[in-house]
């Protein structure tokens, strides 16, 4: 999908409280737009974490109001995102052995420690890790964690609960529920879903101002005040049609949110009990790795989205992130991260500053506040369809096509990360993806002395011109060294990749060197990339591996 950013003009606006006075216009409207997405997309992504309602919106707050002063990032939105809500509902389920309550506390806790590991992430200049991981490992932990969220936000937009314990059986039984559907509740999650993939083939740029979430949850509250789902009652579903196996079903408020009718109810604390055993740490560190990798990769991300073409310090915005998180984590709050579907629709909104950030926390608040009543008539199904839907998008048909034209090594990598992650963990999964990517290298016949070091040199050849000179094996495992050394090249200057003596470059270092040399353009200077006429890639694809053969 291409996004369209509104025509801006050269100078980037100011930061700060300069940066308000000259933009809140702006970022104010953005900011009330963002804030209308935000709403359903927070409060559907707490309960399908196992955290109260509330506890999204608590994340989107903090991150609009604090986290946005004190970031590395320009028009980023922080809050709760779709990819933490397995590592999270995991902690949950782990911590609390079946009492929901108590691992929504314990996980509180594990969310703070997550915070201070991020900030001292931050301090360490760790915003660089994400070049570490294979692109097609990254890309597979995220069509994986879609396919989890689908396979049980479905039974919630249907009205059905499962008789499932595990993944697996959680994935088997979606026949089941389609069978055993409730009709009215179904009815506004289909409709729902309708809407939200018929959204995509909008055009009209005053449609494409209301936002499809908003639509969603409009027409599932119409729905439900139709359907009266706020009583509970019986009713009878097509009495006469002899095909259906039954046709008396339930109805009523559990369907619905529930939000505390007193907003400081809301808050809640963590319990710090279990902070001595193995299996808390564990939780510790997949929220913190998990939720780093997808805040570095979506600030990343939205730098390109930009129009002035800013560059975040992602050192700056992991420990930013991490003080949001340890403040979310000690008042009931989920973890946050940099969240690129808001983002998006931050930049095409007009935003100029993180001040759309903060209004969007600040509208947020005080509708929270104010209305918890209005929130109490979303109809859970249509939270559902918004979830079920960026399940999808994750694990479309799409990203595997896109994937196995870059290469069938990474089509196996993506998809050996995605079994690896449903058959284990988060954590496992992407390891097992890892150890994938490394079997295709030395398969590639990569000398064992380059997993760690790449042999490299950068030298300014003339006044202005630095040529950056790259041999034998180029790979994620070694590319973090490269990173760090380009950062010392001063902007406005020519830079000159030479891969005339590599052996070997897989599609994570294609990436990044195609990303550093936009980058380096779109800030004045000029880079280029030499001497892959030499080698042979996997592909017809411009990012293919490329392997230099005799």
């Amino acid at each position: 999908m291409t996004i369209s950013t509104p025509a801006y003009e050269a100078l980037p606006p100011k930061a700060g409280f300069a940066g308000l006075a000259e933009s809140w216009r702006a970022d104010i409207v953005s900011g009330f737009l963002v804030f209308l997405i935000a709403l359903p997309l927070c409060l559907g992504i707490a309960m399908a974490s196992g955290f109260p309602p509330q506890a999204g919106i608590i994340s989107a707050i903090v991150g609009g109001l604090l986290v946005s002063r004190i970031n590395g990032s320009f028009v980023t939105i922080m809050g709760p995102a779709a990819g933490l809500i397995v590592v999270i509902l995991d902690s949950v389920q782990e911590l609390g052995q079946g009492d929901a309550l108590a691992g929504y506390r314990y996980t509180l806790a594990a969310v703070f420690f997550a915070g201070l590991i991020q900030i001292l992430m931050g301090v360490m200049k760790a915003g660089k890790m994400s070049a570490f991981f294979p692109s097609s490992a990254v890309h597979g932990m995220l069509a994986a964690i879609g396919i989890i969220i689908m396979s049980k936000q479905i039974h919630v937009m249907l009205g059905v609960k499962p008789d499932a314990q595990t993944l697996f059986q959680t994935i088997g039984a979606i026949p089941a529920s389609l069978l055993d559907l409730n009709p009215e509740v179904a009815v506004i999650g289909f409709l729902g879903l309708g809407i939200l993939a018929a959204w995509t083939f909008v055009q009209s740029p005053k449609l494409k101002m209301i936002p499809a979430p908003l639509l969603v949850v409009l027409v599932g509250m119409a729905l439900g005040k139709y359907f009266d789902l706020e009583d509970e009652h019986k009713y009878l579903f097509l009495p006469n049609a002899v095909f259906l196996p039954h046709h008396e079903f339930t109805i009523g408020p559990k369907f619905l949110v529930t939000l505390p009718q007193n907003f400081l109810a809301g808050f809640a604390f963590p319990d710090f009990s279990r902070a001595l055993q193995f299996v808390f740490w564990q939780q510790v560190f997949a929220i913190a790795l998990v939720g780093s990798l997808e805040s570095l990769l979506s600030a990343a991300a939205v730098d390109k989205l930009d129009p002035y073409k800013r560059v975040s310090d992602l050192n700056r915005d992991i420990a930013a992130v991490g003080v949001g998180n340890a403040i979310s984590g000690l008042i009931g709050g989920l973890p946050m991260i940099a969240e690129i579907v808001r983002s998006s629709a931050n930049v095409n909104n007009g935003a100029k500053t993180g001040w759309a950030n903060f209004f969007h926390g600040l509208f947020l608040l005080v509708f929270v506040a104010l209305f918890p009543k209005l929130i109490h008539e979303i109809p859970l199904a249509s939270l559902a369809a918004l979830l079920v839907f960026t399940g999808y998008r994750l694990a479309s048909p799409r990203e595997f096509k896109k994937t196995f034209e870059i290469g069938w090594d990474q089509l196996g990598v993506f998809v050996i990360t995605i079994v690896g992650v449903l058959a284990t963990d988060l954590l496992i999964g992407v390891a097992i993806g890892v150890a994938a990517e490394l079997l295709f290298h030395f398969w590639r016949s990569i000398d064992w002395r380059n997993v760690v070091k790449l042999d490299r040199s950068i030298q300014e050849t003339e006044p202005g011109v630095y040529h950056v000179q790259v041999a034998g094996a180029a790979f994620f495992g070694n590319y973090l060294g490269l990173k760090s050394d380009l950062a010392s090249i001063p902007d406005g200057k020519t830079v000159i990749f030479d891969l005339s003596e590599t052996s070997t470059v897989d599609h994570t270092v294609m990436e990044n060197l195609h990303h550093y040399c936009d980058d380096y353009q779109s800030k004045g200077g000029r880079a280029e990339i030499r001497g892959l006429d030499r080698l042979v890639p996997t592909s017809s694809h411009p990012l293919a591996p490329r392997k230099r053969f005799a």
